[in-house]
């Protein structure tokens, strides 16, 4: 497996393209992510953004390009990596869904504490202390023997994002978040979220929010039709974008 030259790079992304069939859903997408960084992905729906996650999360095949987590590649130049190389690079990164995916004949305990025993090999004593320490940090500790069924919404999400952080990722990827919430819900979510950049959580976040996207992003991505149209400081692209396509894309968030 090759290596990149700079370790604080941990997520590299060179000329991403995906194409389902004849569609090309991701044309030609580059950008870096460094230790610490929060990427913010805006763009209108079907421009990729989710399929850019999913790919670099392992859930997609790449058509062409290259991905590196944490100076690996794990796709260089439209060719994968092994595919023990290719497991040992999925432990570097961890996804929040849209739609939580909590196992629902699981406790949220058990949810938490499943991926742990399987993945990491932890006993069930190692994955439960690390499962109720992260039920503490979401405001969930009452909640552990409870079913998903029995939670709102944004308490699913914070069990989904407290399941991802038990494995202890370099980089947490979040695919909008808040847009299966309540508007009521959707606060208490980014909160979460917010917390977790002040403790310097290396992220990449596909959202709808755009107020919450120029405030969390050290750097924002504009994507449309698979590809950058603008990106830059995230003062700058939400408030003075200098494309037109990006002007015409935040009309419609008239409090962003």
């Amino acid at each position: 497996m090759i290596t990149t030259n700079n370790p604080e790079e941990i997520i590299k992304v060179e000329h991403l393209k995906k194409s389902f069939g004849s569609l090309e859903v991701i044309k030609d997408i580059s950008f870096t992510v460094h230790r610490g960084d929060v990427l913010g992905i805006i763009g209108p729906s079907g421009s990729g953004k989710s399929t850019i996650l999913r790919t670099i999360c392992q859930l997609e095949n790449a058509t062409d390009g290259t991905i590196s987590i944490c100076s690996k590649n794990i796709i260089k130049d439209g060719i994968y990596a092994s595919k023990d190389e290719l497991r040992k690079a999925a432990l570097d990164v961890g996804l929040v869904f849209q739609n939580f995916n909590l196992f629902p004949h699981l406790s949220v305990l058990e949810n938490i504490t499943e991926a742990q025993r399987c993945v990491l090999k932890k006993t069930k004593e190692e994955a439960e202390a690390v499962a109720v320490e992260l039920l503490k940090k979401m405001g969930l500790e009452t909640k552990a023997d409870a079913y998903p069924c029995q939670l709102s919404g944004g308490q699913q999400q914070r069990v989904s994002i407290a399941r991802a952080l038990a494995l202890k990722p370099q980089v947490l990827f979040f695919d909008e978040p808040t847009s299966a919430l309540d508007p009521e819900l959707t606060g208490e979510i980014l909160a979460v979220i917010k917390e977790l950049a002040k403790e310097k959580m290396t992220m990449v976040v596909v959202t709808h929010e755009m107020a919450f996207a120029r405030d969390i992003s050290d750097h924002l991505i504009f994507i449309d039709k698979g590809i950058i149209v603008e990106q830059g400081n995230p003062l700058e692209v939400i408030n003075n974008p200098k494309e037109d396509r990006t002007k015409q894309f935040l009309k419609r968030f008239s409090n962003g």
